[in-house]
């Protein structure tokens, strides 16, 4: 009896096991649910962004085509430039983890005018010590609103200054980004890129020729812009404080229509260096009542060769010197949950153009003052209202600068759907 209830407690053990590895199943396998780099756990964010806006301005478009600000190349194409109905943009934006070393995004804009990839890029997950690594095309952390998107702005414009000095994009660029956070109590974070330096308001890269062989200015072959910048962040109670330093410097090539023979046009060859100075200070009353004031600070020095074709289509080739810096600042409050206001000052205040020793006589004082009150029913979708009072544009009279102040009045929508990740502050 007890050899025969032996064999049936074994009989027993054995099938209980059995149907314990049965019933389990992938647990005998557990490399399916651990795997790192399981696709079904790296699903990507997908968002759309729609930008549209109307426009009333006291100038026709023709008007404001021949209106320049004095001494400086500004060639930006304002996305509200049209007088009546804008459809000024799409964003779609795909990012995702790639596996446990690598994070990827892409912002593809589209418009009426085209397609292009705003942002593509790669970041690192783990290198030590607080570095990181960004390669691709992405918007340079020069300044404090240079990184940031479109629709994250204050206000439906760039700020006059970074427009001037950057262009429609501002500095978005190809090339690398490395940057340490210093392993402190408070933010501190220091960077370098070495980019392309295809910015063609106060870089670029692409060489130019006269037809007449009187200029002929090679291409460059290394990347040409170099970006450093120190940023800090801080909290005093309620008040959070962030802070930054930043410097641009690259070659400068430059072509408006020199290669034209029948038309008058200019062109630069020499170096340019832009300095830049950032300052946001936050108060919050409570979770949703807040106020933000924010200032950045730009001095550009450019220097090289200023070629220049006259109406008659003569050649003349002069020694440039320039000087020109101006701020922004402005002041936004958050009233409650789903409405804002704002009030910004831009100036250019310093104008400084010397040709071959011989100064310009170029305006100093170049005022924009702008209000925004905006209205947001869900954090998915913006009605903006906004005011422009523009003294910095003139036009080309006898030989003589008539200013011509320009009255705007914008009103915007911005719609988000799908998955958009969070800004940084």
């Amino acid at each position: 009896m007890t050899f025969s209830g032996d064999i049936m407690r074994k009989r027993h053990i054995l099938i209980f096991v059995l149907l314990s590895f049965s019933v389990a199943g992938t647990t005998v396998y557990p490399q399916q649910t651990d795997n790192p780099f399981s696709q079904s756990k790296f699903v990507p964010d997908i968002s759309l962004i729609l930008d549209c806006s109307y426009l009333h301005r006291n100038h026709n478009d023709d008007r404001l085509a021949t209106m320049i600000i004095p001494g400086l190349i500004y060639n930006s194409e304002e996305m509200t430039s049209r007088q009546g109905f804008n459809l000024n943009y799409g964003e779609l934006t795909i990012a995702s983890i790639v596996d446990p070393y690598f994070d990827l995004f892409s912002s593809l804009e589209f418009s009426e005018n085209g397609f292009e990839i705003e942002e593509a890029y790669f970041t690192t997950r783990s290198l030590p010590l607080g570095f990181q690594l960004k390669g691709g095309k992405f918007m340079s952390h020069f300044g404090r609103i240079n990184e940031q998107h479109t629709h994250y702005w204050d206000f439906s414009d760039a700020p006059l200054l970074n427009s001037a000095f950057f262009g429609e994009h501002l500095l978005n660029e190809k090339g690398i980004r490395i940057t340490w956070v210093a392993p402190f109590d408070y933010f501190l974070m220091t960077g370098i890129e070495i980019l392309q330096g295809e910015n063609n308001s106060s870089f670029g890269r692409a060489g130019f020729s006269e037809p007449a062989g009187i200029v002929s200015v090679s291409s460059s072959t290394w990347p040409n812009l170099f970006v450093s910048y120190i940023k800090t962040s801080f909290d005093i109670e309620n008040l959070v404080v962030l802070f930054g330093l930043s410097n641009a410097f690259g070659g400068t090539k430059i072509n408006h229509d020199i290669d034209y023979e029948e038309i008058t046009g200019e062109a630069i060859d020499g170096t340019t260096s832009i300095t830049g100075a950032d300052v946001t200070l936050k108060y919050l009353f409570n979770s949703i009542q807040c106020i933000s004031l924010q200032a950045e600070y730009l001095y550009r020095s450019m220097n090289g060769d200023k070629y220049i074709r006259d109406g008659s289509g003569t050649v003349g080739k002069f020694s440039l010197d320039s000087r020109q810096a101006g701020l922004y600042t402005q002041l936004v409050g958050r009233l409650s949950k789903r409405t804002r206001t704002g009030i910004r000052l831009d100036l250019i205040n310093v104008n400084d153009v010397r040709l071959s020793g011989t100064g310009q006589n170029y305006p100093h004082s170049l005022p924009r003052y702008s209000a925004m009150i905006e209205y947001n029913p869900t954090e998915f979708s913006r009605l903006r209202l906004q005011y422009n009072y523009d003294l910095s544009r003139y036009e080309i009279t006898s030989d003589r600068f008539s200013r011509s102040s320009t009255h705007e009045l914008i009103l915007q929508m911005n719609i988000t759907i799908g998955a958009h990740g969070a800004h940084a502050f």
